[in-house]
This record gives C-alpha cells, structure tokens and sequence, in this order.
C-alpha cells in the first residue's frame, strides 16, 4: 500500500491518495507508475472495444479471445502511428476519420482499376480527398500519398 499526500501550493489544502496491490513484494515506485497508466491502459481498452471489434466477438475458445483480443489491442497501437501526421495538420482528427479516410482510399483504388485508362495524377488527388471526406467527422486537408 502506498499513500500519497497531494497539498495545493495556494490554499495548503491536502488530500490523500491511496494506492494498493495485492504482490506484497512491489514496491512503491513501481506501484505508482503503474497506477499512472492506468488511465492510458483504460483509454486503449475503450478504443479496443469501441472502434476496432473487441466486444464484437462472441468466440469461447481461449485461442479464438486471446486472438481478437490481442488484434483489438494491436489495431489500437497502429491507429495511434497512422493518426499522427493528420493531427499535425488538424488536431481533432480521430479514428472515426481515418477509417473513413482508409475507406474512401480503397473504394477510390478499386473504382480506379475498372478505368480503360488511369485520370491524371492531380486529378486522381483530387478524387482522393473529395471521396475521403464522405465519411470523416473532422476533414484534413492532409493528402498522403497512399497509392
């Protein structure tokens, strides 16, 4: 067990924070940074859950959980990489743009093949970003070049 005290500067109130685990042999330091990813921990299981499949599935086999469960979580840590050079252009860019954003690339690729002969390059941008914000919640301006 680990209490920690928090004083504000200012009013010199206190508060106390207690922190447990049931391994008797951790000690704090340990004990507190991994309550502190607890939060972190927490916002990646939602987003498991919630955008890429985790409470979908309904298998009862140990191998068939640990599968979908390990590739929820997986999809999250890639998500987290791909969604950064978006945010740099507008911050608010989420998961639910750049699934769209993935999408709109896929339908625009396919439909692409079914062309006699390819449009022009600034065109097919063009089509790009236009279809790609169909389904975006927060559009980017942001084309990256996924061909």
């Amino acid at each position: 067990m680990v209490i920690l005290v928090k004083t504000n500067l200012t009013t010199q109130a206190r508060a106390h924070v207690v922190l447990l685990s049931s391994d008797l042999d951790l000690s704090d330091e340990p004990l507190i940074d991994q309550y502190s990813l607890r939060f972190q921990i927490e916002c990646n299981f939602r987003d498991a859950t919630q955008y890429w499949g985790l409470e979908d599935f309904r298998h009862v086999q140990a191998t068939a959980v640990s599968n979908a469960a390990n590739f929820s979580l997986f999809m999250v840590n890639v998500a987290s990489v791909l969604l950064r050079p978006f945010r740099q252009a507008n911050p608010h860019f989420g998961i639910l743009d750049l699934k769209a954003y993935f999408r709109g690339h896929k339908y625009v690729s396919e439909t692409l093949q079914l062309l006699p002969q390819k449009p022009e390059p600034v065109l097919i941008a063009q089509i790009f970003d236009l279809i790609a914000r169909l389904g975006s919640v927060h559009h980017t301006e942001l084309c990256l070049n996924m061909s």
